[in-house]
């Protein structure tokens, strides 16, 4: 039984923005896969995905997509624009998948196991609006706090968790397959508490009003 099909419904009003945020479906995977090999040098298989969205009891998906009419950043190589002028099967151009994530409810731990953003589509708030929205759900759902583990050399995602209250708790050492680099560990403060929420809806707030604009 797919874990998602019983989720409680997430608070977040996208009903302005140019994005909305749903739960994966196995139908997502092969467009998530587009997304997955141009974003990672030590990419998941379709299988994994196809495991955590069937099978994985823990397991958080969240798919984000267009909803209005709107041009990518720039046409970047041949192969990215060949990809966005074709849409994922079973969807039209405005439900193009621009950006994905998951995290793994762990009793009270969320650890956020992967975002990515569609190059095409990076700098303009979709990778935020998907952490926005884990944090949130994982909220809900019973998480005090989130981990993750980053790449000390991928500074533009720290400075997002870092906005987020992440900060850094520990060290993998050679933790990344690829090229033996280390991983960061990040976490938040207790997510539950007034302070850590307060500063949560100063934050949505923000990035809606930008996204909306």
């Amino acid at each position: 039984m797919a874990r998602l099909c019983d989720q409680p419904k997430m608070t977040l009003d996208y009903s302005r923005l140019p994005y909305r945020i749903e739960p994966m479906t196995p139908q997502d995977i092969e467009a998530v896969m587009n997304i997955e090999l141009v974003s990672f040098s030590a990419p998941w298989s379709a299988r994994a995905y196809d495991y955590e969205v069937r099978y994985n009891e823990m397991a958080h998906y969240y798919v984000a997509r267009l909803q209005k009419e709107m041009p990518p950043v720039n046409a970047g190589t041949s192969l990215l624009r060949r990809w966005f002028r074709r849409p994922p099967a079973q969807e039209n151009t405005l439900l193009m998948m621009v950006g994905y994530g998951g995290f793994w409810l762990m009793v009270d731990e969320a650890h956020i196991s992967t975002l990515a953003t569609h190059p095409l589509w990076r700098r303009r708030g979709v990778g935020e609006l998907l952490l926005l929205a884990m944090i949130e759900h994982a909220t809900e759902i019973g998480a005090r706090w989130i981990t993750l583990e980053v790449r000390p050399s991928n500074i533009g995602a720290q400075a997002l968790y870092r906005k987020y209250g992440f900060e850094v708790t520990g060290l993998r050492k050679r933790y990344y397959s690829d090229n033996g680099e280390d991983a960061l560990i990040m976490a938040t403060p207790i997510v539950t508490t007034a302070d850590y929420q307060r500063k949560l809806q100063e934050l949505k707030d923000a990035l809606f009003h930008r996204l909306a604009q």
